[in-house]
């Protein structure tokens, strides 16, 4: 009777082995797969994720947020953390972004083209890091002055697109939302990418929070070639990491 009182408990204790992933908003509609790719390998650590802005996801782990792996859209804020004394050992590049124009009502998407439109969507650039690529892409370009005035900030690069669907003219979004379900659902859409030698490079940075073996195991993971091509399949760069 003991043993298998002992065996019920030791299975509810591994079914119960869990991590909690602060992710970049970015991460959204890539996790899902992540995680269930993880889970083929690793069946009894249930992953919970949440995705904000990168800014607003190092203020809450600055206020001991219980979070294990931190999922950032760049180095900067898992370097800061980490120089507060937050996180096992130092950050890591897991994958590098990109940005696009995107719309549903214009077709030849430029950054020329912007100045012809009257409303522009990006993510605060303050708080996000795809915010600020974008509004480096504009002063690269030389548009910014003309464009100023016309630009509608989201709380996330992901929340962008309740912008476009409002009726925003453009926005500029992450690469990776492309290949979401939730923009194939909205019919036809126009994008192009922003050259790269527009902005600074989008090196997406994680940070281990936690010593849990589930944490470690997931952080491996994640560096690993078959997380890689998850990644890669959602137009992030991964090369020479």
């Amino acid at each position: 009777m003991k043993r298998i009182v002992l065996f019920i408990l030791i299975s509810v204790f591994l079914s119960a082995s869990q991590i909690y992933i602060a992710a970049s908003a970015n991460l959204t509609y890539v996790m899902p797969e992540i995680i269930k790719a993880f889970n083929e390998k690793y069946p009894n650590i249930k992953v919970n994720f949440i995705t904000s802005s990168s800014g607003k996801l190092t203020a809450q782990i600055l206020r001991e947020a219980p979070y294990d792996i931190f999922l950032s859209a760049n180095l900067k804020y898992p370097e800061f953390l980490y120089s507060k004394g937050i996180g096992v050992f130092p950050p890591a590049i897991y994958a590098k972004g990109k940005i696009c124009l995107f719309s549903i009502k214009h077709k030849n998407l430029s950054l020329k083209n912007l100045k012809t439109y009257s409303s522009i969507a990006i993510s605060k650039p303050k708080t996000t890091p795809y915010g600020k690529a974008a509004l480096e892409s504009f002063k690269k370009a030389g548009i910014y002055p003309q464009i100023k005035d016309k630009l509608i900030y989201a709380e996330t690069v992901a929340a962008v697109l309740s912008y476009i669907k409002n009726g925003a003219d453009v926005g500029i979004i992450s690469k990776s939302l492309i290949y979401s379900k939730n923009i194939k659902n909205l019919g036809k859409f126009y994008y192009k990418d922003i050259n790269t030698s527009f902005y600074h490079p989008i090196n997406q940075g994680v940070l281990l929070l936690s010593k849990k073996n589930e944490a470690k195991k997931f952080y491996n993971f994640l560096l690993s070639q078959k997380a890689k091509k998850i990644l890669k399949k959602y137009g992030y760069d991964i090369k020479n990491k």
